[in-house]
């Protein structure tokens, strides 16, 4: 069985797994330590190792990804090495996005967004956080009938004033930006984006 089917039985539950005993309590989870006592956390679907059990099931698969480089000045287009793509995407394996390490830090809103006819789970952070964490927001959208994830987003903060998004859509392709906090005509500024398509259309 691939990874990654055991990864969307997570979305099918909620994202309602967790060590221990446990209860589900709507969004959250209560969770019986040694002494018996339950004390009620968030649970976060597991994105990090989504990310790396869709990677790890291309890199296995019979298409190679193509990948595509913009910059302002320049256009480059190329077919990428099935190795490769575990370190294209490699900077939003940390930190790990999981309930363990992120469930004092962010906060989980759930909504229906009509638009996209997704259930969308949002993360943000609960106070402000240290200049140091790179982490600043993410997103799973989640089809409400088959109940699998179709699209992750996460941001990041980069040195010099420069953001770094992901936006990862399932079975399809990946988006990687670099943004600039400056803006031109009130826009923010582009640095670079790579995109990744690996459906074979």
């Amino acid at each position: 069985m691939k990874r990654i089917s055991v990864i969307c039985m997570c979305a099918i539950c909620l994202f309602s797994c967790a060590g221990n005993k446990k209860e589900n309590s709507g969004n959250k989870v209560l969770v019986a330590d040694s002494s018996g006592m339950k004390a009620e956390i968030p649970h976060f679907f597991p994105v990090t190792d989504y990310i790396k059990g869709q990677v790890y099931d291309i890199t296995n698969g019979s298409i190679n990804p193509f990948k595509t480089v913009i910059t302002p000045s320049k256009t480059d287009s190329n077919w990428l090495k099935m190795e490769d793509l575990s370190k294209e995407v490699s900077d939003f394996y940390t930190p790990e996005i999981d309930s363990n390490n992120l469930a004092s830090l962010f906060a989980e809103k759930k909504f229906m967004d009509q638009t996209l006819n997704a259930v969308t789970f949002t993360y943000d952070p609960i106070s402000t956080l240290p200049d140091t964490f790179s982490l600043r927001h993410w997103d799973v959208y989640v089809d409400p009938e088959s109940q699998k994830v179709t699209r992750v987003y996460i941001l990041k903060k980069l040195p010099q004033n420069k953001m770094q998004q992901l936006t990862w859509n399932t079975g399809k392709g990946c988006n990687i930006k670099i943004i600039s906090e400056d803006t031109v005509h009130g826009k923010p500024i582009i640095e670079k984006q790579v995109f990744i398509k690996w459906d074979g259309n």
